[in-house]
């Protein structure tokens, strides 16, 4: 499978010369959702916005289909990028958000509210009711559909996703995990999401990369993953389901 996005010894060093990513080198394949996980301070985000450039490694290189793409705008307009908070703007309606980046390349005004619309269908939002609306005027899900919409519109080959549902509530988290599941098996396109929810990981990712201290520890295909008897992976996973384990460890003990 052909490499869509490559890191090569990517390290990232602070002012003060602390290390938030040391000498690490990930391949993300083609047309796959990777996720990466770790602790807060792992070195997760860092890894993903030196790929859109957000980011400038203090050395190593980010390749983009095998190669070094030098025009900072023309990568990020090729790379969509989706964050917790959407990064909406509050002044402009959701047709104007999510087109912004067509209105910036100067596309027609007729091509633009088509491919709006096509966009906010694909994402589940009714173009009828959603299109001329503001941020403030939608729920935090459907915001997160609109920033997922406008990251969308110019067919990027690669997503990058930020913690994308890190704000929602739990019904509304396995809503959107749905709806981008169903959303990539049509579109595509090669995710690489940051997430700390080891359950998200396991639901929408084809591998998993674990981070701890600027380091990959682990990279595995998800199936691979909680049959691994690495000791971080171990108290990563043990960490979720704790309430679960709980009620088992209660219920045993009741018997």
């Amino acid at each position: 499978m052909s490499s869509a996005l490559e890191f090569r010894d990517i390290s990232v060093v602070t002012a003060s010369q602390r290390r938030l990513l040391d000498s690490v080198s990930l391949t993300v394949p083609d047309g796959t959702v990777t996720a990466l996980i770790g602790r807060s301070g792992s070195g997760k985000t860092t890894l993903l916005r030196t790929a859109n450039r957000m980011i400038e490694p203090a050395s190593g290189e980010v390749l983009i289909a095998g190669a070094h793409e030098r025009d900072v705008v023309a990568l990020r307009r090729r790379i969509g990028y989706v964050i917790q908070e959407t990064g909406l703007f509050p002044h402009l309606t959701i047709e104007r958000n999510v087109g912004i980046i067509l209105e910036a390349e100067g596309r027609p005004h007729e091509q633009r509210s088509n491919r709006v619309r096509e966009l906010l269908k694909l994402v589940g939002l009714d173009p009828a009711t959603f299109a001329h609306r503001y941020p403030h005027q939608l729920s935090g899900g459907q915001r997160q559909r609109a920033g997922l919409a406008r990251a969308l519109a110019v067919e990027p080959k690669i997503l990058l996703m930020d913690e994308p549902f890190g704000a929602l509530d739990p019904l509304t988290r396995a809503e959107m995990q749905d709806m981008l599941r169903e959303l990539l098996a049509r579109v595509k396109t090669t995710v690489l999401l940051v997430t700390h929810d080891l359950d998200e990981a396991l639901y929408l990712a084809d591998r998993i990369v674990l981070l701890s201290e600027g380091k990959i520890v682990v990279d595995v295909a998800r199936d691979e993953f909680l049959r691994s008897d690495n000791s971080e992976i171990l108290s990563y996973a043990a960490a979720f389901h704790r309430g679960v384990d709980r009620m088992s460890s209660h219920q045993s003990g009741s018997a």
